[in-house]
Parts: C-alpha cells; structure tokens; sequence
C-alpha cells in the first residue's frame, strides 16, 4: 500500500468510528423535538436513544465472530452501508416506532466500525509505532462522544432534528467507497467457526433484556413497574446460561476465556469504570451548563473545546510515553487522579460559577480520559496470544459501552432522588419562624407589588419564585452530589492497579498487529 493510500485509509477509519460513538449521544438534546413532531411521548421517543444502545452492546462481542466468518471486509463494507442506509432511513421515519426499528438496525450496523477499525488501525502501522496507533484511535473514541451532544444541539437549533441522521450519508457513502478500493482482508485469515447459534441467542437476548433495564429502569420507577422485573429476571437467568455455555462449548461465539488473563479482567473493570465517567460527565455537564447556568448550547459547547485540543495533544504525548517505554499502569493512574479532580471540582459549584471555572474543570476531565484511553487497551491485550486479540479488543470496547449505559441510568435515578432529599430539606427551613426566608419573600412581595399587582396576587407570585428558587438550588445540590459519587467510584476502582503493578512497563502492543 503507497503511503497516500495508507494515510487515506487510516482517515477513513478514524472518521467511521466517530461517526459511530457520535451516534451514541448526539440524539440527547433532540427528543422533545422529536416528540413534537412524531407525535409521540417523550416516554416513547426515549427508546431512539434505548434502541441504539442495545444493538451496539450485542454486536460488539461478536464482530470477532462475524469478521472470521464473513471475512473482515465483507463485514466491515456491509455494516458500514447498513449504518448508512439505517441513517437515511432514521431521517425520513414518519412514526416513533419506525424510527425506532431504524435505529436499532443503525445500532447493529455501528457495532462493527468501532472494533474493526481499532484493528485496522494497528494493522496500518509498524510495531514500533503501535503506541501512535493507539493515540491516534483515542482520539477518536474520546472525540466522538464529548461532541454529540453539542454537535446535536446546533442542528437541531439550526436546522431540523432529521438532519442529525442524514449528516452520517455522506460521511458514510465516502467511507464505504474508501474502504472498497482501500482495505484488504489481513494477511493471516482468521480460523473459521462452527456458528454458534445458541450463544448469539442467549447474547442477545440477555444483553437486550439488561440494556433496556439500564435504559428504561428510572423512567418506569424501576421494580414498580411490571416489565422491567420480568426482563430483570430474564436478563439474570439468561447471561448466567450464556456464560455456562460460553465456557463449556469447544468453540463460543465470545471466548470468554480470554478473561482467564488478570490484565484482561482488570482493564476490563477499569474500562467499564471509564465508561461509566466518560458518558455521565458528557450527559450532565451540558445540562448543568445549560439548565442551571443557562449558557445556550453553542455557549457549552465552546466550554468543551480547550479541554478537547488539550486532550488531542495528551494523547499524542501518551502514546510517546508507551513507546519510550513508561508502564501503562502508571500512566493509568495518572488519568484516573485527573479524572478524580475534575469531578471533585464540579462537586463545588454555585449558581455563580463562571464559565472559565467550568471550562478549567472540563480541561482536566479530558485530560484525564485522554491518558485512560490508549493504556487500557495496551493493558487489556498485553497477556493474550495472538490468536485472542481481536476477541480481548472487542470485550473491552463492550465494557466501555455497557459502563456508559449503566452510568447514565444510575446517575439519573441518583440525581431524582437527591433532588427530592435536598428540596424537602430547603422546604422545610421555610418557616415563619426564619427570618431569613421570611424577610426574602416579603422582599419578593414588595418587588412585584411596585410592579403594579395587588398584594395577593403578588404573594402567589412571590411564592411561585421562591418555588422556582428552590427547585433550582435542589437541582444543583443533586448535579454537585452526583459528580461526587463518580469521582468515589473512581477512586474505589483505583487501587484495582496493584494487581498489574508487576506487568512490563511496556504492554506487549505489537500483538495488535493482527486481524482475528
């Protein structure tokens, strides 16, 4: 391959990868648009963004499976044109559940353009620039998330809600035509196998069963409501017969395994904690910034953008450091203290904080994943056979998704419930006997009374504002709450590194080399 053609194919990729995770949240601030115009609740509409999930979680851990038994560049084309024409299909859906059906179908097209594209990547560049490589794909898996929401925010405000579907045609069309003429199958041809079928039922109906669970627990009240216990037990019943299964039969769908490997495993708990940071501060930074400090979205988006090249520079410097030989444990926990800091920051803010206070926090927050991204991976492969890689890779990247759904959903029902704590204590000190608050709504009284109103219509007033002064303060009360518990959840994790404290200082990234 001339060196045009390998760079060309390198951005091809990279662009097919964030066009994936940018999928994951970009529908986030578009459901009400959404709503209104299909005519169907927000309850509803929801599952755009539930749907989506569930079909990423399931392909993933077999993308291995299909590449070695569709060959990787059949696969690799296919979901891509799956992903477009699902894409096409999403943006011209005329009911909810249409749209839905779509972008489940989207959903199984996307899972196959993250794994195989971070192989492809390694495949493109020579051992001893393995460390560049994973560099080079932590950008676009820390890109692709962190501008979702906002990319989807500006067109939904400036356009219409179909066009954050039909913008990945394009990009998609360009993409397949690219890989057509570019990408080969690997030079050593992965073993084929006798399908499955079994597991990939068991996968995917214990992954739907919990994914939907995860996604659709805090808007039903959980256990409450009927259906969700049902898929709770159905989820329980079948991922332990998955895993009996996975682990008996002489050749699985997902070679479970491979978890044999303590790197494995604990990179694999570091990821799924990665993920679970990642996608609850992209999901509740916005809203703080927009919600609370009413910043527009244009606004919130320019608060991620220092944060964001920074983070494009450490990962360059990262892969330099893997190279020269630094452990990437040390450097793991390096990302994870910054990761701490930044949630231990956003725990202390006020109604009056600043836009280059929430701009510096988001700096060390980016920083932070930048540094996790490419030595969790390394770690993740650094004990596996050749022959394991690709399978080791794909279980990884299913972890960061499943950390991310199941961070969103813990993270609402949280916030829900520390709301409800802090306004009950805020009611509560509401008395005639304080002064304080006394004084506060007799001021309001006044205020609107010199504006014209009688003195009882303008205590209704008075009430309602210090109503809404409540809701607000008990809203950041419970944002400040949640940024806490992440940051203890990271720390809790942190000290799982002892265990892989006396692997090589460097992990064994060449093995990446191969397709599997």
């Amino acid at each position: 391959m001339t060196p045009l053609n390998r760079k060309i194919l390198i951005i091809t990729v990279i662009l097919a990868a964030i066009m994936e995770l940018i999928d994951i949240s970009i529908v986030n601030v578009a459901l009400s648009h959404m709503s209104g115009n299909l005519g169907a609740t927000l309850e509803d509409t929801s599952w755009v963004i539930t749907a989506y999930a569930i079909a990423n979680v399931i392909i993933i851990p077999l993308t291995s499976f299909l590449s070695a038994n569709l060959g990787r560049r059949n696969y690799y084309i296919g979901s891509l044109i799956l992903f477009t024409f699902c894409s096409f299909m999403c943006g011209h859906s005329s009911n909810i559940w249409m749209l839905v059906f779509f972008r489940f179908m989207q959903g199984i097209g996307g899972g196959a353009l993250l794994s195989i594209s971070q192989v492809i990547i390694f495949e493109l560049f020579p051992k001893d620039k393995q460390s560049t490589a994973g560099a080079i794909f932590g950008a676009g898996i820390f890109i692709g998330p962190t501008i979702g929401p906002t990319l989807g925010g500006y067109i939904t405000e400036n356009y219409d809600w179909p066009w954050i579907f039909l913008i990945n045609i394009p990009i998609g069309i360009l993409v397949a035509i690219s890989c057509y003429f570019l990408l080969k199958e690997p030079t050593i041809k992965p073993e084929m196998a006798k399908v499955d079928w079994t597991g990939i039922i068991l996968l995917a109906i214990g992954v739907g069963c919990l994914q939907t669970v995860l996604e659709r627990g805090e808007v039903e009240d959980w256990f409450e409501t009927k259906y969700i216990v049902v898929l709770s037990v159905v989820a329980f019943l079948t991922l332990i017969t998955f895993i009996y299964w996975e682990l008996t039969i002489e050749k699985p769908v997902v070679n479970l395994r491979v978890l044999k490997s303590k790197s494995l495993s604990i990179a694999a708990i570091l990821t799924f904690v990665t993920g679970f940071g990642m996608f609850i501060s992209i999901y509740i930074s916005p809203v703080v910034a927009q919600r609370l400090l009413s910043f527009s979205p244009t606004q919130t988006g320019l608060l991620l953008l220092p944060g964001a090249i920074l983070a494009l520079l450490a990962l360059k410097v990262c892969g330099t450091l893997l190279q020269k030989g630094v452990s990437p444990v040390l450097i793991i926990a390096v990302g994870f203290l910054l990761f701490i800091y930044f949630n231990w920051r956003m725990s202390g803010i006020t109604l009056n904080t600043s836009a280059a206070e929430i701009s510096t926090a988001l700096i060390f927050r980016a920083l932070g994943l930048a540094l996790l991204t490419v030595p969790l991976t390394m770690l993740a492969v650094s004990s596996l056979d050749d022959k394991d890689v690709a399978q080791g890779a794909a279980l990884n990247n299913m972890m960061r998704q499943l950390g991310g759904s199941f961070g969103v959903s813990v993270i609402n029902t949280y916030i829900v419930n520390r709301y409800a704590s802090h306004r009950n204590v805020l009611i509560s000190n509401i008395t005639p006997d304080n002064s304080t608050a006394m004084d506060r709504i007799n001021g309001y009284i006044k205020y609107f009374e010199n504006k014209g109103f009688a003195y009882n219509e303008a205590k209704l007033k008075a009430l309602k504002l210090m109503e809404a002064i409540v809701s607000k303060q008990s809203s950041l009360l419970s944002y400040r709450d949640a940024f806490f518990l992440v940051g203890l959840f990271f720390a809790i994790t942190l000290p799982l590194l002892l265990f892989v404290m006396n692997k090589s200082k460097k992990a064994k990234s060449d093995i990446m080399l191969s397709d599997h």
